[in-house]
């Protein structure tokens, strides 16, 4: 905050400047100078409300009031308007009384013709209006308390205390967080620049041997040159007329051998950086489109050549090499504003916000384009355990409670338009599911567990009790309860198909269950995973569906023939869960999974899965191995525990939410084949 302070500073001097202000820049520079705390001034705020008030300048505090309510009150909760209408109210009893205390019997009869309009529909004014025709106010026992001076201090320390802990919460200036995506900005670009010029050192290596590799490079850095020389550049066009250009760049070398030797060397300088070493195969290693800057570090196979040497279940080095890395890493941003482990992390349909919630109960929504900012912050007396984005209109919020209600949120007007009780003896909402039309949504009810608690780890062997509901969030009434064959059971994920006729579920029994929902029946159901159902979706083509369960397995189901997998694959314990954060002297803080496990790219060909210090991403294959790594989006600190893969925009943006309340956003540029 200080370093926006100051940059703001910088801001309105440079603007007094240009307006030739020279007097007022001579104030705010000696104001500047004694200014001792560098930062916000609460007490300054209340003086000038003082001073208003002392001068009896009521169009001055009207203004004033309304500048502090159109900048900071009205990106409160909606629950905070009752706070802010009930200061509002004493600040103007507190200057009525001030005139009448200084005998300006005038400026009392001023406020109220002047306000009558505005107070008289108020029930907390009506006793006041005779105000200015009672002898003795202050003697009157409606009035005598606002006469003391303790209800002078009361109200003034109330309203500093108020004021004090809004500009905690809230991020008045934005430049920080400008001056921070700037710099990652232009630190990503660098990175790029490195990674073109390692590309090209290497493609020029690779066209002097037998066998020859053509690397496809985005348009826009096809044409790019580190150093301005063209012995450097590189063309996507025909092996004849990479050959070509390489005879004339070495024609061209000729008459300037110095200088082209100096180049020789930087080549070989930037190659011992960013190269890797080849594998020990007779074969050339194929090209990648990513090579991670020398100055990062991981405990992870970041590098794209190795993600690409291996596959998912720890393949022989040198095969399942990629002629092409799919997606290249533009940037990578954090959003900081939760205190403790995420439970969900999801964005909306348009791919304009985001909504996360971690484990206190607290969501956040916010926004990323252009910059990283909070819209809105909703706190809940009760636990939360579940979200979702309804369709229509996408900005609208189901949020489900551990004490059987599910309330539906306008992050817009930023306040709740439902509390909808679901089922007193299934008070966990364990999972919510809206439909595409956005007519209906789909609610996962839980009992507790035998322990009492919301969340108990391990888990019970025997499932717990659980019932599926549709509600109509027009009339916001429950339309009918599924049937869970072959006992009710608490379902742990849902997830509708694209045009909402098929709702797939995963169950705490481990078995999965597919509705017809247009006839509101189970039309099949298998055994999936030993344990439960963690995460579920559809394929992108929507002929099979995908899940992760207790026992580590990333299934693939063909929903045509009941229960037979087309793929399977053994994830590490860091992408299914149970989620482990190990801290000082022992302590450990087990988080069972609840939100997304995996999330797929816009064409279905890729999936995101967590893991210990980021998200993986891998190729889906019809092989042996059914997943294919292909790039790490490492940076977090703690275990991630969910995860989202937006592609409404050009450049899609992978979402990894972990344990210390930490999300990243990695944008990532998909390389067309």
């Amino acid at each position: 905050m200080g370093s926006a302070v100051e940059r703001t500073d910088e801001h309105v001097r440079e603007y007094l400047i240009y307006r030739g202000f020279t007097s007022t820049l001579k104030h705010l520079d000696s104001e500047i100078k004694a200014d001792k705390e560098k930062g916000f001034r609460v007490d300054k705020i209340i003086d000038q409300l003082q001073l208003f008030i002392q001068s009896f300048d009521l169009f001055g505090l009207k203004e004033y009031w309304l500048y502090l309510d159109r900048r900071l009150f009205c990106r409160l909760e909606d629950v905070y308007r009752s706070t802010v209408n009930k200061l509002r109210t004493s600040l103007y009893r507190y200057y009525v009384i001030n005139t009448i205390q200084k005998g300006n019997l005038e400026k009392t009869q001023e406020f109220f013709q002047k306000q009558a309009l505005e107070l008289q529909g108020q029930a907390e004014w009506r006793d006041w209006f005779i105000l200015p025709f009672i002898p003795a106010p202050e003697q009157n026992p409606a009035f005598s308390p606002y006469f003391s001076r303790q209800w002078a201090d009361t109200f003034l320390v109330s309203l500093h205390n108020f004021l004090s802990v809004l500009f905690q919460c809230m991020h008045i200036l934005h430049f920080d967080a400008e001056v921070q995506r700037t710099t990652s900005l232009t630190e990503e670009n660098e990175q790029l620049r490195q990674l073109l010029f390692a590309l090209q050192t290497e493609s020029r290596d690779q066209r002097e041997g037998d066998e020859m590799v053509h690397h496809k490079l985005p348009a826009y850095v096809q044409n790019m040159d580190r150093l301005g020389d063209t012995e450097l550049q590189t063309s996507s066009s025909e092996p004849a007329s990479l050959q070509s250009q390489q005879s004339t760049n070495q024609a061209t070398n000729q008459p300037t051998h110095p200088r082209h030797k100096r180049i020789q060397e930087h080549e070989k300088e930037r190659k011992e950086l960013f190269s890797k070493p080849p594998p020990q195969t007779p074969e050339k290693r194929g090209e990648t489109g990513e090579v991670e800057p020398p100055a990062e570090t991981s405990n992870e196979p970041t590098d794209s050549s190795s993600l690409n040497s291996r596959s998912c279940g720890g393949g022989t080095e040198g095969q399942g090499l990629s002629a092409e890395q799919p997606f290249i890493k533009l940037s990578q941003e954090e959003y900081g504003e939760h205190h403790s482990s995420i439970m969900h992390c999801r964005v909306d349909c348009s791919g304009r916000r985001v909504a996360s919630l971690d484990v206190d109960g607290v969501i956040k929504v916010w926004s990323f384009n252009p910059i990283i900012q909070t819209k809105a912050t909703i706190m809940s007396k009760s636990p939360l355990l579940s979200l979702e984005w309804a369709t229509k209109p996408d900005r609208l919020l189901l949020l489900g409670s551990g004490v059987g209600t599910v309330r539906l949120y306008d992050t817009d007007a930023k306040k709740n338009l439902y509390e909808m009780n679901i089922d007193e003896t299934h008070p966990r909402i364990l999972s919510l599911a809206c439909s595409p039309s956005g007519s209906s949504f789909v609610c996962s009810a839980a009992a507790l567990s035998r322990s009492g608690n919301i969340d108990s780890v391990p888990r019970l062997p025997i499932p717990v009790s659980g019932q599926l509901l549709l509600w109509d969030t027009k009339t916001v009434k429950q339309q009918l309860q599924f049937s869970l064959e072959p006992e009710p059971v608490a379902i742990n994920c849902t997830a509708f198909n694209h045009n909402g006729n098929l709702l797939v579920t995963g169950a705490a029994d481990g078995v999965i269950r597919l509705f017809d929902m247009q006839r509101y029946e189970s039309a099949m159901s298998w055994r999936a995973h030993d344990g439960e159902v963690y995460s579920v979706e559809f394929s992108y083509d929507e002929n099979t569906v995908f899940s992760i369960g207790e026992d580590g397995k990333f299934i693939q189901w063909n929903i045509h023939r009941c229960g037979v997998k087309q793929s399977e694959q053994v994830l590490p314990q860091d992408a299914t869960g149970p989620f482990v954060l190990s801290g000082y002297s022992g302590y450990k803080q087990v988080q069972v999974p609840r939100g997304r496990l995996f999330a797929f790219d816009s064409e279905g060909q890729h999936v995101l899965t967590c893991s210990n210090s980021g998200g993986l991403i891998y190729r889906l294959s019809n092989g042996e191995q059914a997943l294919e790594s292909v790039l790490s989006l490492s940076g977090h600190k703690a275990p991630v525990v969910t995860v989202d893969w937006c592609s409404a925009v050009d450049c899609g943006t992978c979402l990894t939410a972990s344990m210390d309340g930490k999300i990243k956003l990695s944008t990532l540029l998909a390389q067309k084949s």
